[in-house]
């Protein structure tokens, strides 16, 4: 029972999974899309209304443009009187600290100015009348006022007008009647030195040290400051009386007719129509009908999708992982372009839809990569003010995306595919422009700041796919630039305990990465299957024959049966090392796979030979597979074979290296090694062709360079 339980699992595990991701993300992006009718009429200002007549259904208001309503918010700005607040603790406060500051100091002021002794009215000395006229000078200046001005407001200061809020008061006041620090200053100053202008003694200028001495403006402080919280109050309460409306339109009126430009006045009568017939359309009776269509519409594209990868990527429709990372990032940029009906300070050309074909393409192909994106832009367009300009944008800049960035293997790669994403959008946005307007002074430069933006959040691209390479188990061309670079620990080791196996290694790269070119596979990966193929060969490496020394044979004494076990073995102690070192899975297929399910020939027939009557047990003799399974697996097998059979090639000349290729590549076809490899006769031999001729080029005849020949002499 448990059994049969298991295997129905097994069985509708992958269906089901697909049904449930599928299923959630159609909710998702349904439950993302504006719950309102769709407009139905596409138009763009500056061109001709291509549809039919159009009359109003309904009445319905004109709203202003947003620039004729900031227009007229700065004309109301204009004459807006500030509110400022007078706080009169800050005089008192000010006032006392200056009086208990010259009575503290008196003795020191009258002994280094004696003058101040003299008496000067009735009772009172110099000293006593000029710390009165002074606490009197700064009391008037603070019950008159001292403002701190913002900077915004010191260019218009001659005319500045501000309501001075006082107390439960508010009046409307003229700069001139208060006074600035600075003024207050000076208006303090010069009354304590018209007061004694008659006076012989003390002088002016003593009077003047005298004040400095005090430090006057240490007592001089602002008690009439901005109030930001009511000047706010105030502002908005003076937007909101701006009407909203310049005008309507009737019910059964004409709007416009086809072939009848949409002008500035029409765009804006248009536009006030759309947002009032999706407004309208919003309520309750027509919720589940336009839920309903945008779900039957979601439906159809995400079927699509999954009939795409069925029939065109079954090898990732099967991984359930590769589905999951499509629908995710698919959802997520979806998710991203909802949000600028939300927040108007995200604007949609802000959100970097190009980053999802670099991912794909990163990750698989160009054609899954492409088709995800056109089907994500088409749904994103739903939020798009006009979304036949957003689809007509976008679609360009996804193709630039795919083309400049088709090997990602150095950082350089993205700034380049962002900088040529950025030149994408300006260049289509500007001549769209130009097309509705005519008028190249109109443009809004604002909107080549997002694609600025946008260009940059495609840097992203970079972590993101390290990311995903972590969660998913994909691998990058940058991965596998890293993992076939020689200074890896794993290769190092190998270059020193199997030096004779490192170099083929390398030749073998060498020659799989020019097939790779030649037949559109990947030549990053096929080259990394090949610096780790044998990298089993370190458990015993002498037991190899590239890493044996001359005339040292470790098989001599070894029954062939024992000999074809130890080169079979470096299969499984190559897996067990690549696991061990966290080699991902696609490099570890070509350890597995390179030699498929041949025999170790040279064992084999020697011991038919030497036991001509005996029944064989091949399977002692045979990798244990499997065979390979992709193009790159296939083309490293022949890579591999023709490598080492070309180092014990008698002669080196075109016809023996042409029946070499043949021949091995032959062998390999008649026992089914490709058989699982998607890779056509076709393709195998453009391959043939290309390891003929890199053969040939290493092994190409050289001059041989003349001895210098001796002169001869008389005695000769």
């Amino acid at each position: 029972m448990v059994e049969r339980v298991k295997n129905t699992w097994h069985k509708y595990y992958k269906p089901v999974s697909r049904f449930c991701l599928f299923f959630i993300a159609i909710t998702v992006v349904t439950y993302l899309l504006p719950k309102t009718s769709k407009f139905g009429f596409e138009y763009t200002k500056g061109t001709p209304w291509k549809h039919q007549l159009l009359i109003a259904p309904f009445d319905f208001a004109i709203y202003k443009t947003q620039t004729e309503l900031n227009r007229e918010k700065d004309s109301l700005l204009t004459f807006f009187r500030p509110y400022f607040l007078k706080d009169s603790m800050v005089g008192e406060t000010m006032c006392q600290e200056l009086i208990n500051s010259v009575n503290r100091k008196s003795e020191q002021y009258l002994t280094k100015y004696p003058q101040l002794n003299k008496k000067y009215k009735r009772d009172s000395t110099y000293y006593e009348c000029l710390t009165t006229c002074l606490q009197d000078q700064l009391e008037l200046v603070y019950k008159q006022g001292i403002i701190l001005l913002p900077e915004e407001y010191i260019a218009n200061s001659e005319r500045f007008e501000l309501m001075l809020i006082e107390g439960s008061f508010v009046e409307p006041y003229q700069l001139a009647e208060l006074n600035l620090q600075a003024q207050a200053y000076q208006k303090i100053l010069r009354s304590i030195l018209s007061r004694f202008n008659n006076v012989k003694e003390p002088k002016v200028q003593m009077i003047s040290e005298i004040i400095s001495d005090i430090e006057l403006n240490k007592y001089i402080k602002p008690n009439i400051l901005l109030d930001e919280n009511r000047n706010n109050l105030e502002k908005e309460s003076l937007q909101e009386k701006i009407s909203l409306t310049s005008g309507r339109v009737l019910a059964g009126q004409r709007i416009i007719d086809q072939g009848e430009i949409v002008d500035d006045n029409a765009a804006k009568i248009l536009n006030s129509f759309k947002r009032e017939f999706e407004s309208k359309l919003n309520v309750t009776s027509n919720y589940y009908q336009i839920i309903s269509g945008q779900a039957i519409i979601i439906l159809f594209l995400f079927v699509i999708i999954y009939l795409f990868m069925f029939y065109f990527r079954h090898d990732m429709f099967e991984q359930i992982s590769s589905i999951i990372f499509i629908l995710l990032i698919t959802t997520l940029l979806i998710s991203l372009s909802s949000i600028s009906t939300l927040f108007p300070a995200f604007p949609i050309f802000v959100v970097p839809f190009t980053i999802l074909p670099i991912i794909i393409r990163t990750f698989f192909d160009s054609r899954l990569a492409f088709f995800m994106y056109v089907i994500t832009v088409l749904i994103s367009a739903f939020f798009a003010l006009n979304s036949f300009q957003f689809v007509l944008i976008q679609i360009p800049a996804g193709l630039v995306a795919v083309y400049s960035l088709f090997r990602m293997v150095r950082r350089s790669h993205i700034v380049r595919a962002a900088l040529l994403i950025f030149l994408s959008y300006s260049i289509l946005y500007t001549a769209l422009f130009l097309w509705n307007e005519g008028d190249i002074t109109k443009i809004e430069l604002v909107n080549y700041a997002y694609f600025a933006a946008n260009a940059i959040l495609v840097l992203l691209v970079y972590p993101l796919i390290y990311i995903f390479e972590r969660l998913f188990g994909f691998l990058s061309d940058v991965t596998l630039v890293e993992l076939s670079d020689t200074n890896h620990p794993i290769l190092r080791k190998l270059a020193e305990s199997a030096p004779g196996t490192f170099q083929h290694s390398i030749q073998v790269g060498n020659l799989a990465q020019e097939v790779a070119y030649k037949i559109n596979a990947n030549p990053a990966l096929v080259r990394a299957g090949a610096m780790y193929h044998d990298i089993g060969k370190m458990a015993s490496p002498l037991f190899f024959t590239e890493n044996q020394a001359a005339g040292i044979n470790l098989h001599n004494g070894l029954d062939f049966e024992d000999s074809a076990q130890i080169v079979i073995n470096h299969i499984e102690n190559g897996v067990k090392m690549a696991r061990k070192n966290k080699v991902p899975q696609q490099v570890i297929d070509f350890i597995t796979t390179h030699q498929g399910t041949t025999k170790t020939w040279y064992f084999y027939n020697s011991y038919v030979n030497a036991n001509p009557d005996a029944n064989i047990d091949e399977g002692l003799f045979t990798y244990p597979g499997p065979t390979p399974f992709t193009k790159e697996t296939a083309i490293l097998m022949m890579a591999d074979s023709i490598e080492a059979a070309s180092r014990s090639l008698k002669t080196y000349n075109d016809e023996a290296i042409d029946k070499l290729v043949e021949k091995i590549i032959d062998t390999q076809i008649k026992e089914n090694q490709f058989i699982n490899a998607p890779i056509t006769f076709r393709e195998i031999t453009e391959a043939k062709t290309v390891f003929k001729t890199k053969l040939k080029n290493i092994y190409h005849a050289r001059i041989e360079y003349p001895d210098i020949k001796k002169k001869k002499t008389n005695n000769d």
